[in-house]
Parts: C-alpha cells; sequence; structure tokens
C-alpha cells in the first residue's frame, strides 16, 4: 500500500486519519516504514533526510545501535512490572547529577505528564491557584495550559480548545516572552495568587526563539522576589543544549525542571524534578498526588540510560552538531528571511527579522513556508512540516547529509 490508500484506510479508524494534529499533512502525509541513522524510508520506498528526528528525542539518530541492543537486552527480561526496579535509581543517579537544580525527580511516561505534575506541584507546594505562562508555548496537551494564544496577562485565560472549562483557564496568566516588564507588572500586582511561570527557556514549539541576553536571569530574579516558583520546561532543550540543558547553558537555576523527548532515547518518558523541599510533597512522601503505570517503564530507563551513556561519552557533539547547524545558516544568508539557530534547533523564518515572541512569530509568510516545504521533500529533505515547529539535527547526520541539506535550502528557499 501506499500511503494515500494507508491515510484513506486511517480516516475510518482514527480522527483525521493521524494520532496526533501535527502529522496531519495537506493533502494527506506520507507514511514511513522504517529509520535508520538520519534517513526514513517511506511507505512509496522513498528515502529522506530527516530533519524532524520526531520532533526532538533523536539527537543519535534512527535506530542507534547502542539504544536498540539496551532496549533488545531489557527485552529478554521483561518490560513492564508494577514495581520499582534499579533502572529507575540509576536514571534518576544520572538526570540528578546532571541538573544542579534537581535534588530528586519523578519519572512519567510524557511531557504532557511531567509539565501537568510540576504545575499540580507548585501549586500544591504554595498553596496558591493561578499559574504563569508565555504566549505560544507549548505544555502539553492538558487544560490548565491549553489556554488561547494572545489573551493577554490583564485578562482572564480563554480555552483553545473545545473541552477546555473557563473555569479552569482562568487561572492561567499569559505574558509575552522576552519582555520583563510585562512578568514584573503582573507580579508587583497578583503575586499572593500565583504558584509559578512556566516556560520553555527557549521557545521550541514556535521556533526556536531565544531568549534575549540577561532575559532569563531576571525572569529568575523577579520570580524569586515575589516567592513564584520558576518551572523550565526543558522537554525540547533537555539534553538537547547540552548536559544540563538550557539552564546549564544560560546558567539560570529554576525550581522546578520537566524533561522528556531525548531522555527516553525514543520511547515515551517524561520527568519533572527539582528542589528537594518541595518534591517532598510528591505522594507517597506528600500531599501531591501523582501516578501512572507505565512511569518508570523498564524499556524507556533502558533506552535513556543508553542514550546519556552516549551523550556523556562524547560531549563534543554538542559544538559539532552547532557548528553544522551554522553552515546551514550560512547558506541562507542574504536570503529574504531570517535563519535562527541554537546548538542543534534550527529554523528558516519567512519573516525578514528573527522572531522575538510569538505574535512577531505568527507574522511570517505561512504559504511561503509551505512552498518551501514542498521543495525541500522533493528534494529529499523531511523537515517539520510548520513554519512554527523546530528543526532538529543529530549526530547520525554527516558530511553527506550536511552538504544536501545545504544544498537543498540554497536552492528552495
Amino acid at each position: 500500500m501506499n500511503s494515500s490508500e494507508y491515510y484513506n484506510e486511517a480516516r475510518a479508524l482514527i480522527p483525521g486519519g493521524v494520532s496526533s494534529p501535527v502529522r496531519a499533512i495537506q493533502p494527506y502525509p506520507f507514511y514511513v516504514t522504517s529509520g535508520k541513522g538520519a534517513r526514513i524510508t517511506t511507505a512509496e520506498g522513498a528515502v529522506l533526510i530527516d530533519c524532524c528526528g520526531a520532533y526532538g528525542p533523536l539527537i543519535l539518530g534512527h535506530a542507534h545501535p547502542a539504544v536498540r541492543d539496551a532496549i533488545t537486552e531489557q527485552l529478554k527480561d521483561g518490560w513492564l512490572y508494577g514495581t520499582p526496579t534499579p533502572a529507575e535509581i540509576d536514571l534518576a543517579k544520572r538526570v540528578t547529577n546532571d541538573h544542579r537544580s534537581m535534588d530528586m525527580v519523578r519519572f512519567v511516561s510524557s511531557g504532557s505528564e511531567a509539565t501537568m505534575a510540576a504545575i499540580r506541584l507548585a501549586r500544591g507546594f504554595t498553596k496558591r491557584t493561578d499559574i504563569i505562562k508565555i504566549e505560544g508555548g507549548f505544555h502539553g496537551a492538558h487544560d490548565a495550559v491549553l489556554v488561547q494564544a494572545g489573551s493577554g496577562c490583564t485578562t482572564l485565560g480563554q480555552p483553545d480548545s473545545a473541552g477546555v472549562l473557563q473555569d479552569l483557564v482562568k487561572h492561567t496568566r499569559q505574558i509575552p516572552y522576552n519582555d520583563i516588564e510585562s512578568l514584573s507588572s503582573i507580579l508587583e500586582k497578583d503575586a499572593r495568587s500565583i504558584a509559578a511561570l512556566i516556560m520553555e527557556p527557549v521557545m521550541g514549539n514556535i521556533g526556536p526563539i531565544l531568549p534575549e541576553p540577561g532575559y532569563l536571569a531576571e525572569v529568575r530574579k523577579v520570580t524569586a522576589e515575589h516567592d513564584v516558583l520558576l518551572i523550565f520546561d526543558e522537554v525540547i532543550t533537555g539534553y538537547r543544549l547540552g548536559i544540563g540543558g538550557a539552564q546549564q547553558y544560560f546558567g539560570v537555576t529554576p525550581d522546578l525542571t520537566t524533561l522528556g523527548k531525548i531522555l527516553g532515547g525514543g520511547l515515551p518518558i517524561g520527568a519533572f524534578g527539582g528542589r528537594r523541599d518541595i518534591m517532598e510533597h510528591i505522594a507517597p512522601a506528600g500531599p501531591v498526588y501523582q501516578a501512572g503505570t507505565f512511569s518508570g517503564n523498564p524499556l524507556s530507563l533502558a533506552a535513556g540510560i543508553a542514550t546519556l551513556k552516549q551523550i556523556h561519552a562524547h560531549p563534543q557533539m554538542y559544538q559539532e552538531l552547532a557548528d553544522h547547524t551554522q553552515e546551514i545558516g550560512a547558506v541562507c544568508s542574504g536570503k529574504s528571511g531570517s535563519f535562527v539557530s541554537l546548538g542543534s534547533m534550527f529554523k528558516y523564518y519567512f519573516r525578514p527579522e528573527p522572531p522575538r515572541n510569538y505574535r512577531e512569530a505568527k507574522e511570517a509568510d505561512t504559504a511561503g513556508f509551505r512552498k518551501f516545504w514542498d521543495k525541500m521533500l522533493a528534494a529529499g529533505i523531511f523537515l517539520p512540516p510548520s513554519q512554527f515547529e523546530t528543526n532538529f539535527l543529530s549526530i547520525a547526520h554527516g558530511s553527506d547529509e550536511k552538504a544536501a541539506i545545504c544544498q537543498a535550502y540554497q536552492t528552495c528557499i
């Protein structure tokens, strides 16, 4: 069967024919049958260079031998017990050693679960009701953070999805990214009702959009002055910008951190962690409930441990990946849009200047991007099919893949 036939069958069985809206491509998505290294193979037999990387987890590339072998070994001993396992302690030690902000960590099954639990924990610890998020920041598909972009920090949150109750999202405020004045203003007025600010230190689901110099440090300072917890959502940036993530890269220490994607080596995982006095409020140690049948799944733990071992064994990979993205950016020089990159995260915006926040990103020419995306796919390069998603490189992208990507950007823009 080809992709069109698969899609026609899927539409009768799966809403919209896809298991996540981001995979919906008009007129139909292509179906992938295998992935190896930096390339994926479609149902039609086309081999594409993958710059989507499953939206971030695959920093080692597809089917990395060390990760595959770790999963295979775990399979021999079973893959779900409903009990604690030694691997939980192993991965917890690695995560807490890599993040000075995290004295303790709890494993869950997705980034969405991690942010949901971190917000609940922040409310339980502070005994306050409201949270602040950044306009355009994505923290999973749970009710508290599905807030309509642009509703502003001085108004009540508005649901961004049918089925989300106004009574829930009214406790979620929004402010623009890279705008310390908006944060200061809302905290000076309402800090006693605000439990936490949750934010991507580098906006990834509308980006990358980079923090201006000193912005994150000011965020830390202002939240601390008002006893408001700072949650860094590093589901994307964790282990993507380096060992220790964005907080290590920028030298800013949050109170709570959420992780996912790379942490699971391509298998489902999430984690949240932080200061001991906060984390000890999580059940069964404390009164904030969080649970999950598949939390700490042995296969995900094995894949995550293998991935972190590879990263620690080859820390130079981060500079090499950053150099590669800069080479891609160099071929875009002189074009009418703007190329933004940090480490192995990159994006070409169909907008003259790099965006500073969500509202500026939305000014990009999405029709122009779609034409560009089609050309890139025809050239054998798979990018996330949205102007508002980050591209990623992996260590599997070698000189041949890099040359092909650069050539495609040069000719397709």
